[in-house]
């Protein structure tokens, strides 16, 4: 748990709760030691709901990270207990759950969902066949929903070209997603920044929220 954040969810102070494990096996994990779903949990929910419950006037809300947070199946009932108490709700997807999502979101109030790349890059990043299609479906039922969200992608140039990051960035618009943050992947070894002050111009006239993120 992060017991306080201003940067997870836009415009409110907020504590963050981890959930352990997750199916996809990204390169530049930024929580590579929260994968093993099998791995015991740091902090019991019981422990972690009594914290929240001291801070209620204090916080506006709770973001539900990872791991990826869609692969528990308490989930659902956590939010509840959460919003019982008072709080907003907030949840960090990679989307590769997308009916549970779609369930999930009238209990949320802002998403934060990772769109990793077009969906036949998909396979190669996440080392897991088909998760594109989920991913890219998850798109779909968050802006289905109208929920306040924002899509964001870790890259460097060694994961696809800058052309194709300008698809992507594309495709997103197209979609009718509004707020992206491009995120520099800084894992040891990955190719130098590509993109050029002209090209960071073009990306961001696509949104009416851009945001470029050093990690």
């Amino acid at each position: 748990m992060t017991p306080l954040t201003t940067i997870d969810f836009p415009g409110r102070l907020a504590a963050v709760l981890y959930c352990q494990g997750c199916p996809w096996r990204c390169g530049y994990c930024h929580n590579p030691e929260l994968l093993d779903a099998t791995a015991a949990g740091a902090l019991p929910w019981a422990q972690a709901l009594a914290f929240l419950h001291k801070r209620r006037g204090l916080l506006d809300g709770v973001v539900f990270s990872g791991g990826e947070p869609t692969l528990q199946a308490g989930l659902g009932a956590a939010l509840n207990a959460v919003r019982s108490l008072g709080l907003q709700t907030a949840l960090h997807t990679g989307g590769m759950y997308p009916e549970r999502l779609a369930a999930l979101l009238p209990q949320l109030d802002w998403v934060g969902l990772d769109i990793k790349a077009l969906p036949q890059r998909y396979d190669a990043i996440t080392a897991t066949p088909g998760s594109g299609a989920r991913a890219w479906a998850a798109l779909d039922a968050v802006l289905a929903h109208g929920i306040d969200h924002e899509c964001r992608t870790t890259w460097h140039a060694g994961l696809f070209s800058v052309d194709e990051l300008l698809n992507l960035a594309q495709a997103l618009a197209a979609r009718g997603v509004r707020r992206w943050a491009l995120q520099e992947c800084s894992t040891p070894g990955a190719p130098a920044w590509a993109l050029t002050g002209a090209h960071q111009q073009q990306l961001a006239a696509l949104f009416s929220g851009f945001t470029l993120r050093r990690m």
